[in-house]
């Protein structure tokens, strides 16, 4: 089988583990879905824009 051309998006190889609240985990799921998003999606989001805030700050 021949290989695809199209060129290759950049791949998720990483993970971040976090302990929360099962009640939060929930009510963030359930409101993600009901804005048609994903938790990964949201979280992801929400790390690039406080990498692009704050990164330059903590730079040694």
């Amino acid at each position: 089988m021949a290989k695809s051309s199209k060129p290759k998006k950049d791949r998720k190889d990483s993970q971040l583990i976090i302990r929360i609240k099962k009640d939060e985990r929930d009510a963030f799921v359930e409101l993600c879905e009901r804005l048609d998003t994903s938790a990964a999606r949201e979280i992801r989001r929400f790390i690039r824009g406080f990498v692009a805030d704050h990164g330059s700050d903590t730079k040694d």
